[in-house]
Formats: structure tokens, sequence, C-alpha cells
């Protein structure tokens, strides 16, 4: 089959031909038909993804497809299940085999390209602003990084929880994306003093941020006492420092989130956020963005999509 991934870390991903695999107990094997990607994969390709598995890796977190065999001792779901699997990798592949658990059955009126653009950002956003920051209707809702994977998320979900939402990102396609998912106001982070323009907007009582650096400095004074900043990751590759003493003057609390990591001590957490999720996808209160799709000969260019930060939303490969 054909895939595409690294054999060592640092070295530039390339198609590989690999044995098709076989499910062991526990695992189901998925004939993938698409595969949204992350900015964890080209962290995972550099060896700086928190989960790191060693070479050679198949590339790919979020695949989605039909179930196509069962291993030992596994009898859901069924053959031809159309699933969504959050994967450490495996997912750039024609066929991946995955733990049963980690597959969400999808509905019929989900395309795979929803699907796998769905799980990571739309779970993300949902527990940080409902679990963690406990977003309640009319408060005011800043999102860093608002035209990403899970920043768009995030101003949809805001919104449909009945937030006022401010939007930063930078350009003004990447604003018109934000508009479109439901945003308020719309900051331009590329000219504007994002700390004067959110203090003008009468402060931020939640912040998501997947940016750090500078952004989060200026949400973090732009933040209303009593606020709460979820951190989400740190896409401008510099990790904040906090100062505690700010936090303690203004009794603001700084959570920080790893979605991937309820699986390990409460699995419950993601799986009641993502049936919310589902139904609301069903009611149509949900559509995913999906800015590119590329076939798997094109994925080096769909990885420098992101890394070019020149997507919106979700850039997804088809198999």
């Amino acid at each position: 089959m054909r895939a595409f991934g690294i054999r060592a870390f640092g070295e530039a991903p390339q198609l590989l031909d690999l044995a098709r695999p076989e499910p062991g107990p526990g695992e189901v094997r998925v004939r993938i038909a698409a595969c949204g990607l992350n900015f964890a994969d080209l962290l995972m390709i550099d060896g700086k993804y928190q989960e790191r598995p060693e070479p050679p890796i198949t590339l790919g977190m979020e695949p989605a497809g039909w179930v196509d065999a069962l291993g030992p001792r596994t009898d859901a779901p069924p053959v031809g299940t159309r699933v969504a699997v959050y994967a450490n990798a495996g997912g750039l592949a024609e066929y991946g085999c995955f733990p049963a658990a980690r597959c969400l059955p999808i509905p019929d009126a989900m395309p795979f390209d929803h699907a796998a653009a769905f799980q990571i950002a739309y779970g993300t956003s949902h527990v940080a602003l409902a679990h963690k920051a406990r977003l309640q209707a009319g408060e005011t809702l800043l999102v860093l990084g608002a035209a990403g994977g899970v920043g768009l998320t995030a101003v949809e979900i805001g919104k449909h929880m009945g937030a006022r939402v401010i939007a930063s990102a930078r350009g003004a396609d990447k604003l018109a994306a934000a508009r479109a998912a439901g945003a308020d106001h719309l900051i331009d982070s590329a000219t504007a003093d994002l700390r004067a323009e959110v203090k003008a907007l009468g402060g931020a009582d939640v912040v998501y941020d997947p940016v750090g650096g500078d952004q989060f400095d200026a949400a973090f004074r732009a933040t209303n006492p009593d606020g709460r900043i979820v951190v989400i990751g740190f896409a401008s590759g510099r990790v904040p420092q906090i100062a505690a003493n700010h936090l303690l003057v203004k009794n603001l609390s700084v959570i920080g989130l790893y979605w991937g990591g309820y699986l390990a001590f409460r699995p419950e957490v993601l799986t009641g956020s993502l049936a919310t999720l589902m139904d609301w996808y069903s009611d149509g209160g949900l559509r995913p963005h999906v800015s590119h799709q590329l076939p798997l000969d094109r994925a080096g260019e769909a990885l420098e999509l992101l890394r070019g930060r020149q997507s919106t939303g979700k850039v997804v490969v088809t198999l």
C-alpha cells in the first residue's frame, strides 16, 4: 500500500511503499478515505511532539474511512462501518490499524472530509470552552489564531454557546473566514495593537490561545478580572512565561489543555464531548471548514500549507 511518512526524525517526509497491515487484538483495520492534518504532524516530523513514536512513522493523526477487517477478540465496530479515528499516527496511508476504542462511528450524512476534519479541532475547542473554561452565554471570548484548524472551531462553538466572540487572525482573508464562522469582532494580528483593541471592546472573559508568544502576552493583559485563559499550543514557537503575581491581583486562571491526554485518565470527557458535537453537527449547528483537499501524492504540499500558514480551517488529504 501507499503511505506518507518519515524514516528518521528531521528528514523530509516521503511517499512509502509498505505492506498492508493486519489488525491485532482489540484493533480494526480501516480503509482510509481521508485524513485531516494538524500542526502536531509538523512537530512529529521533527521529533518534538509530546507523544513520540520511533521512526519509521506513517504520519496522520485524523483518518476517516470504512472498517475493513477486525482483529482477534474484536467484535465492533462491524466491517463496513464508517468511522473517524483519533490516532497517534498512521492516517496518511491507504490502510491503517487502530484500536477499536479510538474509532468513532459517523453519520451517513457526514462526508469523509468533514469526518477527517472533526474530532481534534472541534473536540479540542469544545472541551476547552465547555469543560475547562466553563464559558457562559453573554461572556466575551477572545480567540487567537482564529482562522486556524482549532481556532475557527473555537469561534463557531463559542458563538453556538452564546458568547460574544472576538477573533484575532492575520490578514483579510483569514478574518473573513472567522466572520463566516460567527465572530462578532475582528482584529488583524498583523497590524493591530491586540491589547488595546480588546480592552476597547470591554476586555475578554475567556481567552482561547493556540498561539502563545507575544499574542499570549497581549491577551493576558486584556483579560478581565476573574477571567480564564486556556492554553492550547504554541504555534508562534515561543512558550510564554506567566507572572504569578498578576494572576493573583486580577484573580485570573490559566488553564492547560492537551485534548488527547484525557484518553489516559478521563476518556469519558472526550466521549461525552464528541457525542454533544455530533448532535450539533447532525442538527446543522456545525459545519467544518476545509480550505484545501489534496491527494496522497501531494501530502508534502498539504503539510507546507500548514507550515506556511496558508490555510484556513483544516487541510485534508484524500485517498
